[in-house]
């Protein structure tokens, strides 16, 4: 194709193209992408050729046992990806709709919100609507925003992490999210009164991997506090691991408020007495830019918003 329009490329483009684009882009391999459409090679040999020659380029590689993806063809890969999960979620909101469901809503959450905002907001909307299918993922800001962008999920209910994400992503905050420092009812600083620094740094810590916002948070509160990071450590990203090691051994762990409050209210968690804060930051729902929500997401946000003011 000599001049790519986006009336010519509506025009030609198929949905059997998209996916052929994200099977290789899978696989790597003719072969298999083949056997993954229940198509000949020729056929899928044939199809990729005329791809490439309505787009006039290149979108994988002809390597001996392999296909990567050309860097154009990373380009065209992402935005088949994407496109497909925008059908996808169609499809399964107009087959639940049809069948007298309410549809389906598939929103992400930090820690901190997954534990009280997302329950909630998820009780609430479940009572008006009772056959509303929704699935819940618990992740980090950063892999939630990225999962966003794929139209992997509706809304994520976390936090921006850098200014440059602000320009791709609508926020709606919710609530500060304050974090305390934590051990349990058994260990030897649980009753030991104010802690400084070094008996922190001396202590065993469990801790969120590097590389993830709350990491480098807590990693800038010990740089400010002038000491460095405790070297005898445990990263996890697993919230289940994370509390589990830390009510049965001697560790210290910083969490947000919201998480911890029940073991607090229970005794099994204590907080210490430290010089070591981090600022609250706030949380709140976060959207694709310039694409406004419907249905029961938009219903979903407000329940959320709802609720936050009436905590505060």
């Amino acid at each position: 194709m000599s001049d790519l329009s986006f009336s010519s490329f509506c025009g030609w483009l198929k949905f059997r193209h998209l996916l052929l684009i994200d099977t290789l882009g899978r696989t790597c391999n003719m072969h298999l992408a083949a056997q993954q459409m229940n198509l000949s090679q020729p056929a899928v040999s044939k199809m990729l050729k005329e791809i490439e020659s309505l787009l006039g380029f290149a979108l994988f590689e002809r390597r001996p046992r392999s296909m990567p993806p050309t860097a154009l063809g990373e380009h065209v890969l992402r935005y088949a990806q994407i496109a497909l999960n925008d059908a996808r979620s169609f499809v399964e909101q107009i087959s639940s709709l049809r069948e007298g469901g309410h549809g389906y809503l598939k929103v992400g959450g930090i820690f901190a919100a997954t534990a009280v905002a997302l329950p909630e907001a998820i009780l609430k909307i479940k009572q008006r609507w009772p056959l509303l299918s929704i699935e819940v993922v618990e992740q980090t800001s950063n892999h939630l925003m990225e999962m966003l962008e794929e139209k992997k999920l509706d809304l994520a209910v976390a936090r921006f992490t850098d200014q440059s994400q602000q320009q791709r992503y609508d926020f709606q905050p919710l609530a500060p999210e304050p974090f305390c420092i934590v051990v349990n009812n058994r260990h030897p600083l649980a009753d030991a009164g104010p802690t400084s620094l070094q008996q922190l740094v001396d202590q065993p810590w469990i801790l969120y991997p590097v590389g993830t916002p709350i990491r480098a948070r807590m990693e800038l509160a010990f740089a400010e506090a002038g000491v460095g990071m405790p070297r005898n450590t445990i990263d996890t990203i697993s919230m289940q691991t994370f509390l589990q090691v830390l009510k049965r051994g001697p560790m210290i762990g910083m969490l947000p408020n919201a998480m911890v409050d029940p073991l607090l209210e229970s005794g099994q968690l204590k907080t210490l007495d430290t010089p070591l804060h981090l600022v609250p930051q706030d949380y709140g729902i976060l959207t694709r830019k310039n694409e406004p929500l419907i249905g029961a997401a938009l219903e979903f946000a407000e329940i959320l918003k709802d609720n936050a003011r009436l905590s505060g």
